[in-house]
C-alpha cells in the first residue's frame, strides 16, 4: 500500500500537502507548530485536519507493520503461498490482516488441536475433501481408533475430525467477512432487562430491538453500560439460516459424498460454537469503537469552544460555589486573579441563613468593589442563584452575576497543583477561586484540570481512556497555541501545553523567570535548562513577551520571520516602534497601493451616443474598478515575490503587526450577566428565551434559561434542514435563542427549540 497515494484519496488533498505534512510530522515538528508556521508546505490545512491525517498515518503505518508480521510469522511455519502473501499486502484493515492470519495463528489448546493431536486431521481432510461416494465412512474411522492417543472408539474419532473441520470452517477469512458483512446488513441488536422489577435510567431499553445497521453511538455506549452495570442483557440476533445456507453453499460440493451428513454437522458445529460467536464480539468490539471515536470527537468539540471562551477582563470577581448542609464557599479574586479574600456562607437548607449571607456577601461587594459573581452550575446552583438575584436588588451598585461551569472544580481542589498554588488555604474555598478565576480566563484556569474531568461529553468514563486522554490532550494543546501565552506569567499548567514544551521544561521556564526576572526577549529561552534549538522553534511564536526588548515577541510572529517583518516595515516605510504605538492600521491600504496601476479603469476613446452605446462598452472594452480585496491581493502577490515569501505567513504577519498580541477569544461570544431570576414555574409554553448552550451531545443540545435544570433541544428541533450531527448547528458556550415547546413541572424538565424561536 501507497501511505501517500492513499492518504491523499482519502483526504481529498493534493499530494505535495501530503508528502509535505508527512516530511515535517517525521522530523518532531507538533501539529501546532505545522498549522501555524508551515502553511506553505501544507497548503494551508488546519490543526483539525493535521491532527485526523496524523491519526491515520499512524494506523496505516501500524497496518504496514502488522502485515509485515503476519507474513513473517506464516513464513516461518513453511505456510505461506503467493496467493496468500497478495491477499495480505492487499488488506486495507487490520481486521482483515487478523482473518488472513487466525488460520496459522497459535492458539490455546482447543477441541480442535487435541484432535490433531490424536492424528485425526486425515480423517478431517477426507470427510471435507467430499470424494468418496461409496462404502462406509465409519469403516475408514475405524482405522484412526487408537487407545494410546485417546481415540477409544468410532464415534470419537469422527467427532474429533468434526472439531477440526469446524475450526476450519470458523477460521475461514472469506467466511468470517461475508458474515459479518450479513451481520452488519440484516442482524439486530437486542436488549433485555435483567430484572423487569428494578427501575432504573436504563428502562427504555428493557425490551428494546434495533437493526445492526441503524443503531446510533450513544446507544451502543448505553447498552455497554447497562451491561456493565448488570441492569440489561444484550445480544445479538443473526439470520442464521442465510448465512448457514451460504456456508453450506460455498463448502458442500459433492452432496452425493458418503461424507455429507458429517460435513453439515461440522459447519453448523463450526457456525453455532465458534464462527457466531466470534463474529458477535468483533461487531460488538467494532461497534463500540466507532461509537468511542465519536463521543470523542463530540467531547473534543464541546470542549474547544469552552476553553476559548471569551475571557472577562478588568473585572473584580466573587467565585460562588453553592452547596447546601457545608455552606457555600465564597472567594474574591482581584482584576489578575490574586486571591484577596473568602468565607463560608449558608444561605440554603438546611440552615437558610439568608439575611445573614446577603450582609456578609453586600460587605464584600462593598469593600473590594465587586463587579461579577460567578456561580458554579452544580449542586445548589438555582437555590444559590435566586439568593444572588433576591441580594442584588437591595445594593445601589450595579452588579451581575454569570452561571459558570464547575466541572472539574473539585478535582483542582483537591489537586497536587491546587496544594501548591495555595497551601494555606482550605481545599474546599480553592473551588471558588477556580470558578472564579475560570470566568476571568477559562483558558488559564480549565487547563490545570484534567480535561477528562471537564465534562462536556457522553460516557467518558466508559471511553477508551488512552484514545480519549490523547484527543482532549490535542484539543487543549491546539486552544492553548492559538492563544498564545504570556511567557512572563504564564503558570506550568499553561506552559507545558505550548508547542515544543513539556512539564519538565515548563517547570525550567517558571525557575529560570523566579531566578532571573522577566524574559526581556524570546532568544532569552535558549538559557533555560533542557531548552535546545528544536524546543525554541518550536514554541518561540507561541511565546508572548510584553514591554520586552523586541516589539515582535509580544506577538505571533516567528523569530524566524523577524528579517522579512522588518524588511515589509522599510518596503512600505513603517518602523518597529509604529506597532508599539499602533500606527501601522494603514498598512493593508499600502500594500493594495502596490498594484494600483494594474487598477486603473481603461477610458472609452469613442464619442458615446446613448446609453446602450455605453452598456455595450462597458461590457466589452471597459474594466470595472477591482475590489479592495483583489488589490490587496495583488499587492501581497508582488511583495511575496520580492521578500521571496509565502503568501499565507505575509498575510499571518500582517494581521499580526496591525494588531500584535490580539487575543482571538474577543471574537468568541461573552457570557450572559443576569441580575434576576426565573423559577421553573415562572415558565411558560411558548416563552422565547435567550440561553447559553452547555452540552452538546448525539441527540441534541442542553441549554442554560436560567433555571434548575438546563433544557433540551432535540436534534429534531435545531433547525429546519435534516441534520445528522447537532455540531453542526450548535457549540458549547453559543447564545441561542430558545422557544419552550414543552414542560414536565414534576420531573423538571423543559423541552426547547431553536427552529421554532426564529
Amino acid at each position: 500500500m501507497n501511505i501517500v497515494d492513499q492518504l491523499t484519496k482519502e483526504f481529498n488533498l493534493k499530494q505535495f500537502q501530503v508528502v509535505n505534512t508527512l516530511q515535517l510530522i517525521d522530523e518532531g515538528n507538533t501539529i501546532p507548530f505545522i498549522a501555524r508556521y508551515r502553511k506553505e508546505k501544507t497548503g494551508e490545512l488546519s490543526d483539525v485536519i493535521l491532527r485526523e491525517l496524523n491519526s491515520r498515518l499512524q494506523y496505516l503505518r501500524n497496518l504496514e507493520s502488522r502485515k509485515e508480521e503476519v507474513i513473517r510469522l506464516i513464513d516461518e511455519q513453511e505456510k505461506l503461498t503467493k496467493e496468500l502473501k497478495s491477499e495480505i499486502l492487499k488488506a486495507e484493515t487490520l481486521q482483515r490482516v487478523e482473518d488472513l492470519y487466525r488460520p496459522y495463528k497459535q492458539k490455546k489448546s482447543t477441541r480442535a488441536s487435541k484432535a490433531k493431536e490424536k492424528g485425526l486431521e486425515p480423517l478431517a481432510e477426507i470427510i471435507y475433501k467430499q470424494e468418496l461416494i461409496e462404502g462406509s465412512i465409519e469403516d475408514i474411522a475405524s482405522s484412526f481408533i487408537d487407545e494410546e492417543k485417546g481415540v477409544k472408539n468410532v464415534k470419537e474419532a469422527l467427532q474429533g475430525a468434526m472439531d477440526i473441520i469446524a475450526e476450519k470452517i470458523s477460521d475461514d477469512a472469506e467466511f468470517r467477512k461475508k458474515i459479518r458483512d450479513i451481520i452488519f446488513r440484516e442482524g439486530c441488536i437486542e436488549t433485555n432487562a435483567v430484572k423487569k422489577e428494578v427501575k432504573s435510567v436504563y428502562e427504555m431499553y428493557y425490551s428494546y430491538k434495533e437493526l445492526v445497521k441503524n443503531i446510533s453511538n450513544h446507544r451502543v455506549l448505553a447498552f455497554n453500560r447497562g451491561e456493565k452495570e448488570k441492569f440489561l442483557k444484550v445480544k445479538i440476533e443473526s439470520p442464521d439460516d442465510l448465512i448457514l445456507n451460504l456456508v453450506k453453499s460455498k463448502t458442500i460440493t459433492n452432496e452425493k459424498a458418503i461424507t455429507t451428513k458429517y460435513l453439515i454437522d461440522s459447519i453448523e458445529d463450526g457456525y453455532k460454537r465458534l464462527l457466531l460467536p466470534s463474529v458477535e464480539r468483533e461487531i460488538r468490539s467494532s461497534l463500540t469503537e466507532k461509537a468511542e471515536t465519536e463521543a470523542i470527537k463530540v467531547f473534543s468539540k464541546n470542549l474547544k469552544p469552552l476553553l476559548m471562551q471569551a475571557p472577562v477582563q478588568k473585572s473584580v470577581v466573587m467565585g460562588f460555589d453553592p452547596a447546601y448542609r457545608t455552606g457555600c464557599k465564597i472567594a474574591v479574586v482581584d482584576a489578575t486573579g490574586k486571591l484577596l479574600d473568602y468565607t463560608t456562607v449558608y444561605p440554603t437548607e438546611p440552615q437558610n441563613k439568608v439575611e445573614q449571607s446577603k450582609k456578609v456577601l453586600i460587605s464584600l461587594i462593598n469593600k473590594y468593589d465587586i463587579d461579577i459573581i460567578a456561580i458554579g452550575n452544580g449542586t445548589a446552583s438555582r437555590e444559590s442563584e435566586m439568593f444572588v438575584a433576591e441580594m442584588l436588588k437591595g445594593i445601589d451598585k450595579k452588579v451581575y452575576y454569570t452561571i459558570v461551569s464547575e466541572a472539574g472544580a473539585s478535582v483542582y481542589s483537591a489537586s497536587k497543583l491546587a496544594n501548591e498554588e495555595y497551601p494555606d488555604i482550605n481545599v474546599s474555598i480553592r473551588g471558588a477561586i477556580s470558578i472564579a478565576r475560570r470566568l476571568q480566563d477559562p483558558l488559564a484556569e480549565l487547563v490545570k484540570i484534567d480535561p477528562k474531568s471537564i465534562g462536556v461529553g457522553q460516557y467518558q468514563h466508559d471511553l477508551n481512556q488512552k484514545n480519549l486522554s490523547e484527543a482532549l490532550s490535542g484539543v487543549v494543546e491546539d486552544c492553548v497555541n492559538n492563544v498564545g501565552v504570556d511567557l512572563n506569567t504564564a503558570s506550568v499548567s499553561l506552559l507545558k501545553y505550548i508547542s515544543g514544551i513539556n512539564a519538565s521544561i515548563a517547570k525550567n521556564i517558571v525557575a529560570y523567570r523566579e531566578e532571573n526576572g522577566k524574559f526581556s526577549n524570546r532568544k532569552e529561552l535558549l538559557k533555560v535548562k533542557r531548552l535546545g534549538a528544536k524546543a525554541y522553534e518550536q514554541a518561540a511564536g507561541f511565546l508572548r513577551i510584553f514591554d520586552g526588548s523586541n516589539v515582535l515577541d509580544s506577538t505571533s510572529v516567528h523569530p524566524e520571520s523577524y528579517e522579512i517583518t522588518n524588511k515589509l516595515l522599510g518596503k512600505l516605510g513603517y518602523s518597529k516602534d509604529d506597532i508599539s504605538n499602533k500606527k501601522v492600521a494603514s498598512i493593508e491600504e499600502k500594500i493594495s497601493e502596490i498594484s494600483v496601476e494594474d487598477t486603473k479603469v481603461d477610458q472609452p476613446k469613442e464619442v458615446i451616443k446613448d446609453l446602450s452605446q455605453l452598456k455595450s462598452m462597458m461590457k466589452s472594452k471597459t474594466k470595472p474598478a477591482q475590489s479592495k480585496v483583489v488589490r490587496f491581493n495583488k499587492g501581497l502577490n508582488s511583495l511575496s515575490d520580492e521578500l521571496e515569501v509565502g503568501i499565507p505567513t505575509l498575510k499571518d504577519v500582517v494581521s499580526e503587526i496591525v494588531k500584535p498580541g490580539r487575543d482571538p477569544r474577543e471574537d468568541m461570544v461573552k457570557p450572559i450577566f443576569r441580575s434576576d431570576v426565573l423559577k421553573m414555574e415562572d415558565l411558560q409554553i411558548g416563552m422565547t428565551m435567550t440561553g447559553t448552550v452547555r452540552n452538546v451531545v448525539d441527540f441534541g443540545a442542553f441549554v442554560d434559561i436560567g433555571v434548575k435544570q438546563d433544557g433540551l433541544v432535540h436534534i429534531s428541533e435545531l433547525s429546519n434542514k435534516f441534520i445528522k450531527n447537532p455540531m453542526t448547528v450548535v457549540s458549547v458556550g453559543d447564545e441561542v435563542k430558545v422557544k419552550i415547546i414543552g414542560l414536565d413541572l414534576e420531573r423538571k424538565k423543559v423541552s426547547l427549540s431553536i427552529k421554532q424561536a426564529k
